[in-house]
């Protein structure tokens, strides 16, 4: 309530939002609330399997169902795929090669070192020295001129524009943030929820201005494992739920509206009588970006949802006409 920025007379972002709430004005974001997975036991391990592997349960796939998607497009998906993390997460991993890359917390090496380094692979083991020359590709491309973004998520995601403005460049990148579990003090002004928010907020801004034009052509989609309880615990934070909110973000996205099936929030409302029931798939929205923007065949959807057996309708409508 106080301080929150206004969509449309019902629902309203954190204060900590402001270019999101700006995307949305300009129509450039869209919210689907009362959304999530099928799972329901509201482990964050669990929990995160299933938003990665795209199955009904926890562990029923060892592939990623964005690396799936990689696979439907042209040429197989190859070098198409960038992951920005300190290791490939499941979302991503699947027989489609991907990039991966993340900051080092050691100084760069001499270039004598890596000149070494390089003569010995192209002497020694082929496949290690064409892995080790895109390795420096790909530190030089993130380490490119820039601006300081703001924090370490903003820097990723400037990094990630830099990845996907290149040309013959990834055309799909993944992020993560991590620290959203707030059981304790979760409204502090200056806590781990409004740090976060304002994480997120600059770096969806730090893509934005890293791409350029290329932003009118960019869908982002911001999901999480599971929502929050509706009502505060005892140490003013709330604790592991069920449904909540994802976000759409780009220039290529039909936004300036939140897409959702309210189910209410009154006790008799909720589910299990503590958490925002769930009346959207997540799958049903990333088929729709994939479908609507990536141009993968509706009838091929199956093959990067193996396990929802057609009973996931898409979610249409995500993308501008």
């Amino acid at each position: 309530p106080g301080g929150a920025l206004p969509l449309d007379g019902f629902f309203g972002l954190h204060p900590n939002l402001q270019q999101m709430a700006a995307l949305y004005a300009q129509g450039e974001m869209a919210v689907i609330h009362a959304a999530a997975t099928s799972y329901r036991d509201r482990s964050h391990f669990d929990g995160q399997n299933v938003l990665e592997n795209g199955a009904e349960q926890p562990y029923a796939l060892d592939s990623g169902w964005l690396n799936r998607a990689l696979a439907l497009l042209p040429g197989d998906g190859k070098g198409l795929g960038v992951a920005l993390n300190s290791h490939m997460p499941l979302l991503m991993r699947g027989a489609v090669p991907v990039t991966s890359w993340s900051p080092s917390l050691l100084p760069p090496p001499q270039r004598d070192t890596v000149n070494r380094l390089a003569a010995m692979y192209r002497d020694t083991d082929p496949a290690m020295a064409m892995a080790f020359e895109n390795a420096l590709r790909g530190n030089a491309l993130a380490r490119g001129p820039r601006t300081p973004a703001g924090g370490p998520f903003p820097n990723m995601m400037a990094a990630a524009a830099r990845f996907l403005a290149a040309p013959q460049g990834a055309r799909v990148a993944m992020c993560e943030l991590g620290g959203w579990d707030t059981h304790v003090n979760q409204m502090a002004p200056l806590g781990a929820l409004s740090s976060n928010l304002t994480q997120l907020d600059r770096g969806i801004a730090a893509l934005r201005d890293g791409l350029g034009p290329l932003w009118r052509e960019t869908v982002v989609l911001v999901m999480s494992e599971f929502g929050r309880t509706v009502a505060p615990n005892g140490t003013q934070g709330s604790d592991h739920g069920v449904g909540g909110a994802a976000f759409m973000v780009g220039g290529a996205v039909n936004g300036g509206r939140v897409i959702a099936d309210w189910p209410g929030l009154a006790p008799a409302q909720l589910h299990e009588g503590r958490d925002l029931r769930p009346t959207t798939d997540l799958r049903s929205v990333a088929m729709g970006l994939l479908r609507d923007h990536l141009g993968i065949p509706g009838d091929r959807l199956a093959d990067v949802f193996p396990s929802q057996g057609g009973g996931v309708a898409v979610l249409g409508g995500l993308m501008r006409a």
